[in-house]
């Protein structure tokens, strides 16, 4: 009697212990896909980071550009009489040329 017990209890203890390596394999499966879906995360954010870095770099360049600009306009503007004349003619100039350009437009479409 007591090697029937042993042997219906280690058949038990095969499908616990088979049972056992397939949870495991599972979750070996599970924390690969986790490190490989954080790893991707990492190399997203990475990736991201050095393209907010280059517009970063872009927006500075920009700013430098603009500000040149501001100071170059302003001093024409302190320069003297006959230059804002000339600025008020060239923004007349600029403004009746857009709304030319928006009543062409707007005539090639009908």
């Amino acid at each position: 009697m007591a090697a029937d017990w042993n042997r219906g209890h280690g058949s038990v203890q095969d499908m616990l212990d088979a049972e056992n390596k397939r949870l495991t394999d599972n979750l070996a499966v599970k924390v690969s896909r986790l490190k490989s879906l954080a790893y991707d995360i990492d190399r997203d954010a990475d990736d991201q980071n050095d393209y907010l870095d280059s517009m970063d770099n872009n927006f500075m360049s920009t700013t430098g550009l603009l500000s040149g600009s501001v100071k170059r306009f302003s001093t024409m503007l302190r320069s003297g009489r006959d230059n804002r004349r000339i600025i008020c003619f060239v923004t007349i100039g600029l403004v009746v040329f857009f709304f030319l350009l928006y009543y062409a437009v707007n005539r090639m479409r009908r």
